[in-house]
């Protein structure tokens, strides 16, 4: 063992030996994992890309990209196969022969079999090769990822580590978990796309519970020309009940309800949306003004009716599971805490009645899809991020109708929504738009996103 005269000497001994690096420091994205989704599996299928050379790029540039942004909790090399394709799994969605830590600093278990959606997965294309940063129990503040394309921008949660591993190019799809915009926030503030699809009890096995009404599988990838290729390619156009679209083009719904006075939209989120609007016209889709009224009020119930319910779960899993909680957990539970019974079974009669309408109000208007921003503001600094006490609003706070946010909408009517960033402010953050369609019409919203960003153009995201 080599001796040394100072700290100094030690520590840097010692980074040299852990191969710490600063992004002044860091290696560039490889070539081959820079290339288009697309081209990195045509070209390991026809053996172009060598096993042995994916394989050693692939596990040099994750080990000091993980390093960097912090976005798994258990990482795994490549196999025998290499497989092109490499899936994140949140952490709150159980795989076999990983942990599940639910985002917990001290509980782990390890599930015997894996959620059907990653179950059903081509072997021969795709592996799990990392499990992802979540959030306390999916409702804590702050995951300790880094953003990797705005690092000064809040990464967002609760499936964290899905966008991050994207961004960050450790993993090509990741799939997380949707309850009021847990996939979407994330997504859209590492300027990354993320779907949410369709409420369905049957996808949810092997997911941990946090609404159960609300929950939905989530997935996030670098481009909507990645989801729209790898969505038959793994197969998971067949997951749920899902409807092909008819070509041609579409009929677009704007959300007109954000001009009102509960969660007014903000200037920047305004200009979004209007460049989404000028590109969907000039591409020939037909634009029209819509308003969602008793849905939208629905927004801040389906806030008190994720807290109401993940406070009652709390009850029961905390016999099984014994830890400390984060007090920013604690506080969030405690919103749901104060939800009483009788308003808790107005929420679920308002939610029925919701989901037995909410295609009347599509074909009322006559619009495929509603169009609207993902947030009233553009993504907040870190800084006041890590300021906030609780994720879940309660109706006290302050600023309660922003921090209700837009998201709940497709969350309380179980219906799919995709988000993509359109363009950027003046720090660099995304500014993102939000797609909500019937139920079933994933591979609608992702047709009609692969076609927006394609008129978008690049926006210049990359690992910093």
């Amino acid at each position: 063992m080599p001796e040394h005269s100072s700290p100094a000497d030690a520590i840097t001994a010692y980074a040299e030996q852990a191969g710490w690096t600063t992004a002044q420091s860091a290696a560039a994205l490889p070539e081959t994992l820079a290339l288009p989704l697309r081209e990195r599996i045509t070209l390991r299928a026809t053996g172009e890309l060598d096993a042995a050379t994916w394989r050693e790029q692939e596990a040099r540039w994750t080990r000091q990209a993980d390093a960097r942004y912090r976005a798994c909790t258990h990482n795994v090399p490549l196999g025998a196969r290499a497989q092109p394709v490499r899936v994140g799994v949140k952490d709150t969605v159980d795989v076999a022969g990983f942990p599940t830590g639910l985002g917990l600093r001290s509980h782990r278990h390890h599930a015997r079999t894996s959620t059907p959606a990653i179950a059903g997965l081509p072997a021969d294309l795709s592996a799990v090769t990392a499990k992802v940063t979540t959030t306390e129990l999916n409702i804590g503040v702050g995951s300790g990822c880094l953003n990797p394309y705005v690092p000064h921008i809040d990464p967002g949660g609760s499936s964290t580590g899905t966008a991050v591993s994207v961004a960050a190019h450790i993993c090509d799809i990741a799939l997380g978990t949707d309850v009021l915009g847990s996939v979407r926030w994330p997504a859209g503030q590492c300027g990354t796309v993320g779907l949410r699809m369709t409420h369905h009890c049957s996808l949810l096995d092997g997911v941990f519970p946090l609404s159960p009404p609300m929950d939905a599988l989530g997935w996030v990838t670098r481009s909507a020309a990645d989801l729209a290729y790898l969505w038959p390619l793994l197969g998971l156009d067949r997951i749920g009940e899902q409807t092909a679209p008819a070509p041609g083009a579409y009929r677009v719904g704007v959300v007109t309800d954000i001009d009102g006075p509960e969660g007014t939209c903000g200037p920047e989120m305004r200009g979004a949306l209007r460049t989404a609007q000028h590109l969907l016209e000039s591409a020939g889709h037909a634009l029209t003004d819509v308003r969602i009224d008793a849905l939208w009020r629905m927004r801040g119930p389906a806030w008190e009716l994720c807290a109401r319910q993940a406070w009652d779960s709390y009850q029961l899993w905390q016999h099984w599971v014994s830890t400390e909680l984060h007090e920013t957990t604690r506080t969030a539970l405690e919103v749901g805490a104060k939800v009483g019974d009788d308003r808790y079974a107005w929420i679920l009669e308002q939610l029925a009645q919701c989901r037995r309408t909410v295609d009347d109000a599509f074909s009322a208007d006559g619009v495929d899809v509603w169009l609207l921003p993902l947030d009233p503001a553009a993504p907040p600094d870190v800084s006041a991020a890590d300021a906030r006490t609780s994720t879940i609003p309660s109706p006290q706070d302050a600023d309660y109708d922003r921090r209700v946010a837009y998201t709940p909408i497709a969350s309380f009517a179980g219906l799919p929504a995709l988000t993509m960033p359109v363009a950027r402010d003046g720090r660099g953050a995304p500014l993102c738009i939000q797609l909500v369609g019937r139920r079933g019409g994933e591979q609608l919203l992702i047709a009609l996103a692969a076609e927006l960003e394609n008129v978008v153009g690049d926006l210049g995201f990359r690992p910093s």
